[in-house]
């Protein structure tokens, strides 16, 4: 997830740290989606010190769980972070505590870290690509302390990937998540899509690849013709909830789009508003957006839980992957659709397992490659080149 720097900089930086996936949620407690799609519009007001959370009883905590500025209750990152670090630490009677930042910025997020640290923490969990330069700091000043970053990897401000021997990086496999998502709504009987992205960051162009070739692979099982699944396409140039943005959304909804699979941040806020006035419906991103509107058919989710959960598990273990990074997929059950509260009437938990085990199992072929170029060697930053015969993509600017 990265966006900046030369040329082999850039690659590397837009693998890795705009793996930015795609999109927020809409956050009740006026917080901030910082996973690796882009940031909600409001942010909380700073209070005059970090706030922290003690949820075990202790004096010491060893685990820590920094917020990315939002709560702990924002249905997205910080949420589904931190219910892999109470599970585990519950499971294992491990003392635990988060701290809330009083702003965004590298110095608010190294001072959360530094109180973690004087209360005891030995593993601090720090979701989002905000974190990449201030755990790059702390991983230097605190060697014996362990340090998880998700959507993210440590860097010094210049995009170079550099993660220590105490640090850990978690990203996730965008465009299978993508696949799934395409492959159950079309199976679902849905053939006028919509991908609405928020800025053409690699994760954002991982998700819409997978979802084009998820409808693709469905359309074929079902026999349908060339052409038959029409697919919208297009990125907004931001991240937020703006009435430009509910309105192209509503414009697509007028025009019979059934679906929209919302990539953007909080612009997924205003796709769900356009959904809600339109009677349509919405796939959400990146964790379960299902009680954010009843619009909400299924999300595209990465298993922040469980990653969490796992990555401690290896700290106490004694087989933490320090100065590694990693690439969750379907074989680590990394990305998934949440089933249980999905809203299918026709895709049912049997087509889901069966898929998703065609995924595991490689059988399915996904493309991904971000750094594709045309005939005149200009980015191809959309799926409209895909070698597709039943979906027709259209792009729209």
């Amino acid at each position: 997830m990265k966006l900046f720097k030369k040329a082999l900089s850039i690659a590397l930086a837009m693998t890795l740290v705009f793996s930015l996936a795609a999109c927020g949620s809409k956050n009740n407690n006026n917080g901030t989606n910082t996973g690796s799609t882009g940031e909600a519009t409001a942010t909380p007001e700073a209070t005059a010190t970090p706030e922290a959370t003690d949820n075990s009883g202790s004096d010491t905590y060893e685990i820590a769980l920094i917020t990315d500025i939002g709560t702990i209750d924002d249905k997205s990152f910080n949420q589904g972070s931190w219910e892999g670090v109470e599970a585990y630490a519950k499971e294992n009677n491990k003392t635990y505590k988060y701290y809330k930042p009083t702003e965004k910025s590298d110095e608010a997020y190294l001072t959360s870290i530094d109180l973690a640290v004087k209360a005891g923490a030995k593993l601090i969990v720090c979701p989002g690509y905000l974190f990449e330069v201030p755990v790059h700091t702390a991983q230097t000043k605190y060697p014996d302390v362990k340090f998880i970053i998700l959507d993210g990897v440590p860097h010094a401000g210049d995009y170079v990937a550099d993660i220590a021997a105490n640090s850990y990086s978690i990203f996730y496999a965008e465009q299978e998540a993508g696949f799934l998502a395409g492959y159950a709504i079309v199976k679902e009987g849905n053939t006028k899509l919509g991908f609405m992205g928020g800025i053409a960051v690699p994760a954002v162009i991982r998700y819409g690849y997978g979802f084009v070739q998820g409808a693709e692979y469905a359309a074929k099982e079902l026999g349908l013709a060339a052409g038959s699944v029409d697919v919208k396409y297009t990125y907004v140039g931001n991240f937020d909830a703006t009435p430009d943005n509910q309105a192209k959304a509503a414009s697509w909804y007028n025009e019979g789009t059934e679906v929209i699979f919302a990539c953007g941040g909080a612009v997924g806020n205003s796709v769900m508003k356009a959904a809600e006035a339109a009677g349509a419906k919405v796939i959400g991103v990146d964790v379960d957006q299902s009680s954010e509107s009843d619009t909400v058919i299924t999300s595209s989710m990465k298993n922040l839980k469980k990653s969490v959960y796992d990555a401690l598990a290896t700290y106490y273990g004694d087989a933490f992957p320090g100065g590694t990074s990693v690439t969750l997929d379907a074989t680590t059950e990394g990305v998934e659709l949440p089933m249980e509260t999905s809203k299918f009437t026709k895709f049912t938990a049997e087509d889901y397992a069966a898929i998703y085990d065609k995924v595991v199992k490689k059988e399915v072929t996904i493309l991904n490659d971000t750094t594709a170029v045309d005939s005149e060697g200009a980015a191809i930053k959309d799926a409209s080149g895909l070698p597709v015969e039943s979906v027709k993509v259209d792009v729209v600017k």
